[in-house]
């Protein structure tokens, strides 16, 4: 029999529980009871951190936002805010967003420029459906003893010290249920990586924000680019140009991996030069706004109708053109009309259409070949 065939031994059991101690042994962790009120002075203290990124997750709407307060006033039991300590000694919140957000909306304490909420602006109680005479209300107009009640309200706050190691505090976040709310991945990513080390996070959003690119996803509906989507598209871009042969089927496991070989510190499998890649994406988006601008990557369907945005499109154009890139300039307005008129061309050809339309195209043969056949098809007409 060969060697292959054979199963390897399964650990010994004391070796599994020495395995588990030490990584457990990697965490500090502290649980503090602290009521609402302090929480909200460390807030308007700068000791209780929200970051930018994070903040613009806040979702919750205001019915949503009523119905936590009147479940403080109902002394319902609450899940714990989980919280980093950083080295300065402030705490940094990573899960129970909406919860806290809520809280301080109430109190007129909540800066949320995206929610156009400002200091100052107090919620109005709506959509209470158990004490219904909550409604209409806002804090200053509560009684005494619920103002007080609402000041009191104690919630259970896990601290992950800073002493802790950096990876398995990322790993343990990621894993949060992050208070409810569906988040997309990128915004997941984007919350979570700040742990390991946050220098290609903010690549990712300087890229996201160069006028060639923005232009040419242009057509994304808002919707997804309030959900990160044109991060995880520069994220896309970045993968499998770089990590494709690890490629095998889950597109956002595939992404989230290298998110985090990129960015964390203890991991020098892959090394990532800033400077040739930012310079890699600015020509590649360069050449495909000045020759198909908003329409880079539309796609026809099946029934002949131009629809406004594809990702295999983003997928095979922006990864095709990879080996050519040296031979355009972008300012080269004859070279530009000629790659306009060829990837129309591509886009117009039935048998890239026939694979860049349907399902079951996320596996890495189908990847492969509309790469491959946007290279080619550049190659021979170029």
């Amino acid at each position: 029999m060969s060697d292959q065939n054979i199963e390897p031994d399964p650990p010994e059991p004391i070796d599994l529980i020495r395995a588990a101690d030490e990584q457990i042994a990697k965490v500090r962790t502290q649980s503090l009871d602290l009521s609402f009120n302090e929480l909200l002075d460390m807030y308007t203290n700068d000791e209780l951190v929200i970051s930018p990124e994070y903040q613009r997750l806040f979702r919750w709407s205001e019915a949503k936002e009523s119905r936590f307060i009147e479940s403080m006033i109902l002394e319902l039991p609450l899940p714990p805010l989980f919280v980093i300590e950083l080295e300065e000694g402030q705490y940094e919140l990573i899960d129970g967003l909406q919860r806290i957000s809520s809280y301080l909306h109430f109190r007129g304490k909540l800066k949320a420029e995206h929610r156009s909420i400002s200091e100052g602006d107090f919620l109005t109680l709506t959509d209470c459906d158990i004490v219904e005479q909550l409604n209409g209300a806002t804090y200053d107009g509560l009684p005494r003893a619920i103002e007080i009640k609402l000041k009191r309200a104690f919630v259970r706050v896990e601290v992950v010290r800073r002493e802790s190691d950096n990876r398995l505090r990322y790993h343990m976040f990621k894993r949060l249920n992050t208070g409810g709310e569906l988040l997309s991945e990128q915004e997941i990513r984007n919350c979570t990586i700040r742990l390991l080390n946050n220098t290609f996070n903010v690549f990712l959003v300087e890229c996201s924000q160069q006028d060639a690119f923005k232009e040419c996803i242009s057509k994304v509906a808002n919707e997804q680019i309030d959900r990160k989507f044109d991060q995880e598209l520069v994220l896309r871009f970045l993968s499998f140009k770089n990590w494709r042969s690890e490629y095998v089927h889950e597109v956002g496991t595939f992404l989230t991996e290298y998110m985090e070989k990129v960015s964390d510190p203890g991991d020098d499998s892959l090394t990532f030069d800033y400077d040739v890649e930012r310079q890699t994406f600015q020509k590649t988006f360069a050449l495909l706004n000045n020759s198909l601008g908003d329409e880079a990557f539309s796609h026809i369907d099946r029934r002949g109708r131009k629809q406004p945005f594809s990702v295999y499109h983003f997928e095979s154009f922006t990864l095709g053109i990879q080996p050519h890139l040296s031979a355009l300039d972008p300012e080269n307005t004859t070279q530009m009309e000629k790659l306009k008129e060829i990837c129309w061309d591509i886009k117009n050809d039935q048998a890239f259409r026939d694979i860049t339309t349907g399902g079951g195209k996320n596996s890495r043969g189908p990847l492969r070949e509309r790469i491959d056949y946007v290279s080619k098809f550049l190659g021979d007409n170029l």
